[in-house]
């Protein structure tokens, strides 16, 4: 179990924290925490306003993974929380003979994916995976089981684990000083289990969760 940013090559933006904070509701929470259009394709104020593929996004992040757990050209991926697919079409579009699989709670994530890897897509939960005991060479999550309750963010943990043969990473909200923690609290909109770094790692230690980890933290 390591603390490691995987997601160093992601491309980041300044948020607008402070600025959107004004206008954020417990209604606009309420309709993001359906993880529906509105979430996706909808308004910013409830979440992407907009989330399509770009290939500067995923491409050298899908690197990243490869080479960090030496994937062998016919591993078996696991993506938690895929959305629209992005992530694993460009692990595809990099390692064609690797084995793909993906889980969303949004049907509508699922339902508008890229039509190339939406035969891998499923819709289901992060606490009880559809899979067999040691199924995948690697299990990744970003930003998904947050926004999980705490008892059900623990048993996702669970069947990461259960479901991982070698490897997982996974990222949470999180903050470590109390400005970050103020940044999450106006920036959050879905998540339901945030808490400081160091409690993460000690739920960690608590539920059995052996993979890598890192944060989401709202700068």
């Amino acid at each position: 179990m390591a603390e490691v940013n995987l997601l160093d090559c992601y491309p980041r933006s300044k948020r607008p924290i402070k600025e959107r904070s004004k206008f954020i509701t417990e209604d606009h929470r309420q309709i993001a925490r359906r993880f529906g259009r509105e979430f996706f394709d909808g308004d910013r104020l409830y979440g992407y306003g907009g989330y399509n593929y770009h290939p500067r996004f995923w491409q050298d992040t899908v690197q990243r993974l490869r080479d960090y757990y030496s994937l062998s050209d016919d591993a078996n991926v696991l993506d938690i929380g895929c959305a629209k697919g992005f992530m694993l079409y460009d692990f595809k579009e990099l390692m064609p003979r690797l084995t793909v699989a993906g889980i969303d709670i949004s049907e509508y994530a699922i339902d508008n994916a890229i039509e190339a890897i939406k035969p891998f897509l499923q819709v289901g939960n992060a606490n009880n995976l559809p899979f067999e005991d040691c199924s995948f060479d690697l299990v990744i999550s970003i930003s998904t089981i947050h926004n999980l309750p705490i008892e059900e963010c623990k048993q996702a943990l669970r069947e990461i684990e259960r479901v991982s043969q070698k490897h997982a990473f996974v990222t949470v909200d999180a903050w470590r000083h109390d400005l970050e923690k103020e940044h999450m609290l106006q920036w959050n909109l879905t998540g339901l289990t945030y808490m400081h770094t160091d409690e993460w790692k000690k739920l960690f230690l608590d539920v059995g969760y052996k993979g890598d980890y890192y944060w989401f933290i709202a700068e």
